[in-house]
């Protein structure tokens, strides 16, 4: 799943956005999650929310003519260009959940009939165009920014990754590709984790993280309001081998090689490979 060295020097982290998205089920709030293909390069296998890496096509300008407004708190979320973040989380959305946050809001049998369109692993070009042609608005102002990750330095390809949270569209229904996702669910946080913790499922500490924190929501719209108080400062684990125990130190931690304050106030300061997992743990 992942291939950790400490040894190695670090390449620049791309950069990369995913959306986590809510609805209110049955028993409570539910998240989307996607399989990632098992031959994928990055997260092979695991359980992740849609996603994917910065194109050159998200940061064209020309987006500008095509955008709601961004969400207020966007502005703390620096570093592409513009919008190309959110430009990237909703391409990357549609194309791996067929989820399309559009004005118009499309019904779910268009957007199964626009993603039809874009074909299997379409360019960013294709996003675009088909956005231009259809004359059809992102709505970006529905990302609520959430958290920001950096793959750490140890590993072989690294990320800088946004995530934003977003309500499923009235009307949609999310499905994966069956290309680079193979397979999806809806589930509630606390029953995701627990398949996480009896290792059905892989998922990697951002990811878990995530739907440790959605415990506390039990609607969208508190969940959109938990977003909303959420830390955005960059968040970078350090890597190494501890009494020969693989450990991702987060800032805060005392293994952590620069001092910083805490990222999670009430969570975990280390995440510790256990039974082939990594578990969040304090250092205190």
């Amino acid at each position: 799943m992942l291939d950790l060295k400490t040894d190695r020097d670090g390449v620049e982290p791309k950069g990369a956005a995913t959306i986590i998205v809510v609805r209110d089920g049955v028993e409570g709030l539910e998240v989307y999650c996607v399989k990632r293909h098992s031959k994928s390069g990055f997260l092979g296998g695991a359980v992740v929310f849609p996603g994917g890496k910065v194109d050159e096509a998200d940061r064209d300008p020309h987006w500008n003519d095509t955008l709601g407004a961004l969400h207020p708190r966007s502005d703390l979320f620096a570093g592409e260009p513009g919008s190309a973040f959110h430009v990237a989380a909703c391409r990357e959305t549609f194309e791996e959940a067929r989820v399309l946050l559009t004005e118009p809001n499309p019904t779910a049998e268009m957007a199964g009939t626009l993603r039809a369109r874009l074909g299997a692993r379409p360019p960013a070009t294709a996003f675009r165009d088909l956005m231009q042609q259809e004359q059809l608005t992102l709505q970006v102002g529905r990302l609520r920014p959430f958290a920001h990750w950096i793959t750490p330095a140890a590993e072989a390809r690294r990320f800088d990754t946004r995530f934003f949270l977003t309500a499923l569209p009235e009307g949609q229904v999310a499905r994966h590709d069956d290309h680079e996702t193979t397979s999806s669910f809806w589930g509630r946080p606390h029953d995701i984790l627990k398949r996480w913790t009896e290792s059905e499922i892989f998922l990697a500490p951002p990811t878990a993280r995530a739907l440790e924190i959605l415990i506390e929501a039990d609607s969208e719209a508190s969940a959109l309001a938990l977003a909303d108080r959420q830390p955005l400062d960059a968040i970078l684990p350090h890597f190494l081998i501890t009494q020969n125990v693989p450990t991702l130190a987060l800032p805060g931690d005392k293994l952590y090689p620069e001092e910083r304050a805490p990222v999670f106030a009430d969570g975990p300061t280390r995440y510790v490979l256990r039974d082939g997992r990594f578990v969040g743990e304090r250092d205190d």
